[in-house]
């Protein structure tokens, strides 16, 4: 599917992939070439003078036990992924076992530049070696300061001119409602608009927000897409329904929907099975909001820091959202997580969102240099042209393969939704089986979408072309692998 020639990889009748701009391919390349030769068939090869797990021999099945005793049964990754990592770089995670992987989960996106990359390593000793202070609540540290001004010059400009910044608990989910609840307090209004497909986090708010709420106190919208359109008609047209829709609803004095305190919108959504939303729906999305008075909250905690071929993934359509809500890739692979918003909004009282441990020093020490490491070398632009090549490879897959239904994505946030050929209806047995026979192959992926019927495809911004070429052979031959079983 791609051919190695001096350093880069070529599809038959495509013009050649952009290299890693330099000094991002002279820092990643020894890595890199040895990850792209990662054997098959979770090959127990070891790299050479590798050194032994510390402490006592470390025995897989024995961890892998306890594990399953010991962790709740709430657990997620643990189930389908049944490897103990003890090393990882760049792309390649290594198991107690030996086996070599390719990683294209990233930490559900987490990873910007992948495992341990020299830059996050650096930026961590330092910070490790200068003695500064672990924990700060969120006292005024060098480290923090450094991190928000980093972080202001990679936002829009109109939003970085007038903007606040929050420090939330150290996840994704606990800026989702930092967001609802400054949308609230600033407005005085406590209604929500979300929509449909929408995943936002695991806390009460967040899931209210999100598409599998089981209590519905948010107002659902539909949210685009084509292959499964909920008006039946896809493209532009069907975005446009959704954008009339949602219109209407608003100003319908009998839509029992009274004036809302924000509407939550993901660029793209990646759990609801990787679903871009289209350039001129998300404006139109603006322009409603803005006319109504409605705070805009944009969910980048995945799509944010490069993922979808942009620094923002509203950056596509050139919408400047209301607020911003941080986390994944900008903590550097550690704990952060933030809510960036316009000044105005900004009324709350002192304490009214607080948490003890959002003044990580390490992770924005990580994210410091994670955010200048994508802006310095141009991931983003990077992984917008490696991303397209990889879609145009998967649909030409899909036409030898009548059980993948669609492939879709932006950058480097790709899905392939697996199909019964017979019915179109989703096939999450059959998404199950190929992920489980990419894992045999020595390659991570993780499932999406409504029915856990999407493969996903969340690998590091570093990608090489040889790896891609690996990552994308290698599920070539787990799909028609995964058809042949019964299911």
């Amino acid at each position: 599917m791609f051919e190695a020639q001096s350093g880069r990889a070529i599809s038959a009748g495509g013009p050649t992939l952009v290299a890693l701009t330099e000094p991002a391919a002279a820092e990643d390349a020894a890595s890199a070439a040895a990850e792209a030769q990662v054997p098959p068939q979770g090959s127990r090869a070891r790299r050479p003078g590798s050194p032994d797990v510390p402490g006592a021999p470390v025995s897989a099945a024995g961890i892998l036990r306890r594990q399953s005793q010991r962790e709740s049964a709430a657990r997620t990754y643990a189930r389908s992924l049944p490897i103990v990592p003890v090393r990882a770089r760049g792309l390649t995670i290594e198991g107690a076992d030996g086996r070599r992987y390719l990683d294209c989960l990233s930490g559900a996106g987490t990873l910007a530049l992948g495992h341990n990359h020299p830059v996050v390593l650096e930026a961590v000793r330092s910070v490790l070696d200068s003695g500064a202070p672990l924990h700060v609540l969120d006292l005024a540290t060098p480290v923090k300061d450094a991190f928000t001004t980093e972080l202001f010059a990679n936002l829009p400009p109109e939003l970085a001119a007038d903007a606040r910044i929050q420090f939330c608990g150290p996840a994704g989910t606990d800026a989702v409602e930092a967001a609802l609840k400054l949308v609230r307090t600033a407005t005085g209004r406590s209604g929500l608009l979300a929509f449909t497909g929408a995943y936002h986090g695991m806390t009460a708010g967040a899931l209210d927000a999100s598409g599998g709420a089981a209590d519905v106190r948010v107002t659902r919208l539909p949210y685009p897409q084509d292959f499964r359109c909920p008006f039946g008609v896809g493209g532009a047209e069907g975005a446009e329904l959704g954008a009339r829709w949602t219109e209407n609803l608003l100003d319908d004095p009998k839509g029992g929907v009274p004036a809302p305190a924000g509407m939550i919108v993901e660029p793209v959504q990646g759990e609801g099975g990787v679903l871009p939303a289209p350039d001129g729906w998300l404006r139109r999305m603006r322009e409603i909001t803005e006319a109504r008075g409605i705070p805009l909250i944009a969910d980048e905690v995945q799509t944010g820091v490069g993922r979808t071929g942009a620094f923002w993934g509203v950056g596509h359509a050139g919408v400047v959202p209301d607020v911003l809500v941080l986390s994944k890739a900008i903590g550097g692979s550690l704990p952060l997580a933030v809510i960036v918003y316009r000044a105005g909004l900004d009324v709350w009282a002192p304490g009214a969102h607080a948490g003890t441990f959002r003044g990580n020093q390490l992770a924005m020490a990580a994210g410091t240099a994670t955010l200048a490491y994508v802006r310095e070398n141009r991931l983003a632009e990077r992984a917008a042209v490696l991303g397209e090549r990889m879609l145009t490879a998967l649909r030409g897959l899909a036409s030898d393969h009548p059980c993948i239904g669609d492939v879709r994505g932006r950058g480097l946030m790709i899905g392939v939704e697996l199909v019964d050929p017979e019915t179109g209806d989703s096939a999450p047995a059959l998404a199950a089986a190929v992920r489980q026979e990419c894992l045999d192959r020595g390659l991570i992926v993780e499932l999406g979408g409504r029915h856990s019927a999407v493969v996903r495809l969340l690998p590091p911004l570093t990608l090489t072309d040889e790896q891609a070429g690996a990552v994308l052979d290698r599920l070539a031959d787990a799909i028609p692998a995964a058809a042949r079983r019964p299911h």
